[in-house]
């Protein structure tokens, strides 16, 4: 269907994002999907340092297209008296600001939530940072990977040998759909109240709420949460079995339900529902690698193509163990049309669609900028030559 920007849910919403990184952009780039004018304000010259994060999409970085598609790129020095004259101009006209400058940059320049909404008292103005406004930590510089160090993610990832971190980044993409949530709500309740909203997000927040589930268990238990690779830590059987054709597939039990099909209708052995070392996951926890062996076993004499379709005839969920470039060619993802092009300085490159569907809106998929692209135009706009 033919696309009007105008329909889409944020359309009227301005954002000034004065970001960096991935957290930061990445909300605002799922602002911008929907509707929202997106003014990205970056440092003149070389921009944001996510730009070099690597040049493999065409010379650009991969986690810069990923984040800052649909927006517009401001370049202007916010220290000088010029870039200080861009902003005041800037933002009266603003919806939204996020910024994720260094801790105690933000207050420094009075660009903090707080004097902003002071200001403009119908302004949205979040704080992102890595530990938060108060606390010990308030001062440290944060990055995703030392913030799952801190937050214990390490800890409930990897093998019982070694930890891993999560090979995504986790910690930014958490904090950046707080950041999102907390500009949704704001935005809900200034259309109720017609009062702005300052709040603050942070990195190590963010992922401590993640974490609930084995701070959780931990807490009650007073151990920690096993690291067991690709293994669930504490439901059995799920996670990865071998089948007789080599190939490795992936299903997972929720339930006595599951659990009796699994062994009448995929193992071919009802009886082994009711024995006494396996009838309830606590027990198949106790005795997990007795039943690995004892499925796989099963599993020897059929292929993985047998077995899922024995999963799924079942009701039991299952996976394959797709590479990255299986996940690309992926049925499910080319046959409902995920995949699209987004433009760059350098050239078309992939890019996926939103998660969210939406009946009767097709999201913004706009061009990744160029460090300063929009300056002209913006500062026409606000009346003002240019300005850096």
């Amino acid at each position: 269907m033919d696309r009007n920007d105008a329909d889409l849910p944020l359309s009227g919403v301005t954002v000034v994002s004065l970001e960096q990184a991935i957290a930061a952009p990445l909300a605002s780039r799922h602002l911008a999907d929907w509707g929202a004018r997106v003014i990205k304000i970056e440092r003149p010259g070389e921009g944001d340092f996510c730009r070099d994060y690597d040049h493999v999409m065409n010379g650009i970085s991969s986690q810069f297209v990923w984040t800052n598609r649909s927006k517009e790129s401001l370049a202007i020095d916010i220290k000088s008296p010029q870039g200080k004259e861009v902003l005041d101009a800037l933002l009266p006209r603003a919806d939204v600001f996020v910024q994720n400058l260094a801790p105690g940059a933000a207050n420094r320049l009075g660009l903090d939530s707080a004097t902003l909404l002071r200001r403009f008292p119908r302004l949205i103005a979040c704080d992102v940072s890595g530990y938060g406004s108060d606390g010990p930590y308030s001062d440290k510089k944060a990055y995703d990977l030392l913030v799952q160090c801190e937050a214990g993610v390490l800890a409930v990832n990897g093998t019982e040998a070694e930890p891993a971190k999560v090979g995504l980044s986790v910690v930014d993409i958490a904090t950046g759909m707080y950041i999102l949530n907390g500009v949704l709500m704001a935005l809900y309740r200034r259309e109720k109240t017609g009062k702005g909203t300052a709040f603050q997000a942070s990195l190590f927040d963010s992922i401590a709420d993640w974490m609930s589930y084995p701070a959780y268990y931990t807490h009650s238990t007073g151990a920690p949460l096993p690291r067991t690779g690709a293994k669930h830590a504490t439901i059995a059987p799920y996670g990865p079995f071998r089948v007789g054709d080599g190939k490795t597939i992936f299903f997972g039990i929720q339930n006595d339900r599951e659990w009796k099909a699994l062994c009448s209708l995929v193992l071919g052995d009802p009886g082994l529902a009711d024995h006494p070392l396996y009838c309830t996951n606590p027990l198949r926890m106790q005795n997990r690698d007795a039943l690995q062996r004892h499925i796989e076993e099963r599993f020897a004499s059929k292929t993985s193509e047998e077995v899922l379709r024995l999963l799924d005839e079942a009701s039991i969920a299952n996976a394959r163990m797709n590479s990255v470039e299986s996940f690309l060619q992926h049925e499910q993802l080319r046959n409902r049309g995920r995949v699209r092009t987004v433009e760059t300085e350098c050239g078309p490159v992939m890019s996926f669609l939103p998660a969210l569907t939406i009946p009767g809106f097709s999201p913004r998929i706009d061009p990744v900028p160029a460090v300063g692209q929009h300056n002209r135009s913006i500062l026409a706009e606000l009346g003002l030559g240019e300005k850096t």
